[in-house]
């Protein structure tokens, strides 16, 4: 096959389909060997003279698949002597860079995404009841515990409270839910860290955050309880609650002008 892509005849009604370029032909087979585990974290690939010969392609094509697997943050090369390509394991934040960029050009709103967050956080808690397992319970109640105790620091206070809310996903034990939450959570955790700034220590923050502190224990009081139903609708309304104060802001009302 040539090392071009190329067009040919013969799809569907009679349009052309393309041929990948070799590139990505050879950047597949790598991405199958990482994704499959074949290749683990750290490891180096072969040298390029190794790869170029198993694949019968030359030095050129294989620094483009190169490329195409580090856009992916798939591999990370370092040139020089000691140089070469070690692999990376795929991670949601990648994906949740690339949704920012969409959502950005597309002028999506703050409201938006926090309503995304709704439909997909609330029935990860109706999951979580479900599905609980003890060392689940173990987990929300310390990381309850956790930040009553820095409940005075407003930062540090946000920060469990976000981890709080990936954890609920996480123990739900959906991982397509899990990573588009992290594409959501991506904007969400940029929106909390700018309101911060704005009122932290205020009462109507310290009210906020009380609120929101309560919401999370009873959550776990349910999903102790196994109240699927009860679970998944006290977390909508606390995710409701979080983003009409949230929102209370007007200097940013879209993804663009949080991250842009």
């Amino acid at each position: 096959m040539s090392e071009t892509g190329r067009r040919v005849g013969g799809g569907i009604n009679g349009g052309q389909v393309r041929v990948p370029k070799m590139a990505e032909l050879v950047a597949a087979r790598l991405r199958r060997m990482i994704v499959r585990g074949e290749l683990v974290e750290g490891d180096a690939l072969p040298s390029e003279t190794a790869l170029m010969e198993e694949f019968a392609v030359s030095r050129p094509t294989l620094r483009e698949a190169f490329r195409v697997l580090e856009s992916e943050s798939l591999i990370n090369v370092r040139r020089g002597a000691r140089g070469g390509a070690r692999v990376q394991v795929p991670e949601g934040t990648v994906a949740a860079r690339y949704a920012g960029v969409v959502l950005e050009y597309r002028g999506t709103t703050l409201k938006d995404v926090y309503d995304a967050r709704t439909v997909i956080e609330a029935p990860c808690a109706g999951l979580l009841a479900e599905r609980r397992t003890d060392e689940d319970l173990q987990r929300l109640r310390a990381a309850v515990a956790e930040a009553e105790e820095l409940m005075d620091d407003p930062s540090a206070f946000i920060r469990a409270h976000m981890e709080f809310h990936a954890l609920v996903v996480e123990l739900a034990g959906n991982e397509t839910l899990a990573v588009l939450n992290g594409m959501v959570r991506h904007i969400i955790d940029q929106a909390n860290w700018s309101h911060v700034d704005l009122d932290a220590g205020s009462p109507e923050n310290i009210r906020a955050n009380r609120r929101g502190f309560r919401a999370h224990g009873a959550l776990v009081d349910l999903v102790a309880a196994r109240r699927s139903e009860d679970a998944e609708e006290l977390w909508r309304v606390h995710l409701q609650e979080a983003e009409d104060y949230l929102l209370q802001s007007r200097s940013m009302t879209t993804v663009l002008d949080l991250l842009g």
